[in-house]
């Protein structure tokens, strides 16, 4: 059975004039009329007397009527539903954060239980050194991340931040006491890597091989999570890079954390997985979007 058919039938039925009809369903009169014939073909009968006058139901008609519309009704009201059920936000939105769950990560959790009502975001932490393997296998729904992303099967959202690197190093360290090192000086300090299935590239971004002038920076082990770092770097066995609000957050006497120019900032923003894209994913990429647009309009007054 062809549904369009049904629908002009209905339609018709309501307001027994071909060109309203046609006007309500975005049809021509003439294609108006083809439906109805096939389904009174389809049906073997009658189901409208027409003249140049009038247009009304036949006995046959007011019967199918009868029998069609609860039918009809029932379906047209499950799709209705089942499309609102999957635009709805549910409940709970699982959210991976790296290291620290820094104000950006709270700020954006709050706006999004405040547009929300009755919602929740349930914070989990993902290791430093494996970005993506929660995400990919479903455990979170979204996670923050450094962008861009070079992931064909991640999407991302907008920058949420831009902040500076601040250098960890060991409270006695010859350059711990410096108000700043540029990126070149990078050179003279041995770098914590990244252990795990970190990308390359997310690997370079958090732990460069290389300054910006091309000179090598040297390698001191490789760590999982970011305490695991903060204690290598405490017990003097090299040093790592932070974004500024996780420095600030690990601030110890034991570590130092001194500002470094000319590195490019580190970008945070959220990734989900394209092909899991949900109504509750928009809506918190939307939440945390408003709240990093608040925050940077707040800095500005």
């Amino acid at each position: 059975m062809d549904f369009r058919e049904l629908e002009c039938f209905l339609v018709l039925s309501e307001e027994l004039h071909f060109a309203r009809t046609a006007e309500r369903l975005y049809l021509s009169p003439a294609r108006v009329s083809q439906l109805l014939r096939a389904l009174e073909t389809r049906i073997g009968g009658r189901l409208f007397e027409r003249t140049s006058r009038r247009v009304r139901l036949t006995p046959l008609g007011e019967r199918f009527l009868a029998d069609l519309r609860p039918a009809y009704d029932g379906v047209t009201g499950a799709v209705s539903r089942a499309t609102a059920a999957a635009r709805a936000v549910k409940e709970v939105v699982r959210v991976g954060f790296l290291a620290t769950p820094t104000e950006v990560v709270t700020g954006s959790v709050r706006a999004f239980e405040r547009r929300h009502p009755g919602s929740a975001a349930e914070l989990v932490e993902i290791p430093l050194a494996d970005p993506f393997t929660r995400l990919r296998a479903g455990e979170v729904d979204v996670a923050f991340t450094l962008l861009p992303v070079d992931e064909p099967d991640l999407a991302t959202g907008p920058a949420l931040n831009r902040v500076s690197y601040r250098l960890g190093l060991p409270a006695g360290h010859p350059l711990a006491g410096r108000p700043a090192v540029t990126a070149e000086e990078l050179a003279e300090v041995p770098l914590i890597g990244l252990a795990g299935p970190a990308p390359c590239w997310w690997s370079e971004r958090t732990a460069p091989s290389v300054t910006p002038s091309g000179r090598p920076i040297p390698r001191s082990g490789a760590v999982a999570t970011a305490q695991e770092g903060l204690t290598q770097v405490a017990l003097g066995r090299g040093g790592m890079l932070f974004c500024t609000p996780t420095a600030a957050v690990h601030e110890r006497p034991d570590v130092s954390f001194v500002p470094v120019s000319g590195l490019a900032p580190s970008i945070l923003g959220l990734a989900w997985v394209r092909a899991a894209e949900s109504a509750t994913v928009r809506a918190f990429v939307a939440a945390a979007a408003g709240w990093a647009s608040s925050a940077k309009d707040a800095l500005v007054a």
